[in-house]
């Protein structure tokens, strides 16, 4: 539910520009969207997420620039924007703090311990880098190489579709390195109970 309610002012804009194909009135429409968004959670939870601001900001910034100038590629920038932010945190908490920022995140979310080595936490670190600089590069040479409406169904469904395939990979591939350390940890326990039994 909380995806869904994240996710409905790109929607909005998508279904404006779709229905009225005037790139000015979707802007001003998600930046309506994610004003009352902010408003509604701030009401509710009594407090906003760092990522939601940051996202709100780069709307209002980047839209309003847009606006003020009649050119709707500065708006454009705004999902590159946010990607290659995200990615410079999660490089960052490389050299700044005592362990990776997806570790802290996914930890902190999940009700269960997530037995993985740290170098196992590190690649996984550094692919979801990756993964923003990709997608932050992906969304802004669309913008400037294929038309509008295009680059609006990206935004809504492409940047979505690659968001998941990757989250399946790393899903996939968490699983297993879990895997791989629950059974190491087995053997070891094994082993040390046959040294206590002698």
């Amino acid at each position: 539910m909380q995806a869904l309610f994240d996710f409905l002012p790109v929607v909005a804009f998508a279904v404006t520009y779709w229905v009225t194909k005037d790139m000015k009135i979707a802007i001003q429409v998600i930046m309506i969207a994610i004003a009352i968004q902010v408003a509604l959670t701030w009401i509710i939870k009594r407090e906003v997420s760092k990522m939601l601001l940051v996202s709100a900001a780069l709307i209002f910034v980047l839209g309003g620039i847009s606006l003020f100038l009649d050119n709707p590629i500065f708006f454009k920038w705004k999902p590159t924007g946010l990607y290659w932010l995200f990615a410079a945190v999660l490089l960052g908490s490389h050299f700044i703090g005592d362990r990776p920022l997806v570790k802290r995140m996914l930890l902190s979310m999940s009700a269960e311990d997530l037995p993985m080595p740290d170098e196992a936490w590190t690649k996984l670190n550094i692919a979801w880098t990756l993964f923003f600089v990709f997608a932050g590069s992906s969304n802004i040479y669309v913008a400037y190489n294929f038309p509008e409406a295009f680059w609006v169904n990206f935004k809504l469904f492409g940047l979505l579709a690659l968001t998941l395939v990757f989250m399946i990979g790393q899903a996939l591939w968490m699983h297993k390195q879990i895997s791989a350390a629950n059974a190491d940890n087995t053997v070891e326990q094994t082993v040390s109970t046959d040294d206590e039994g002698n």
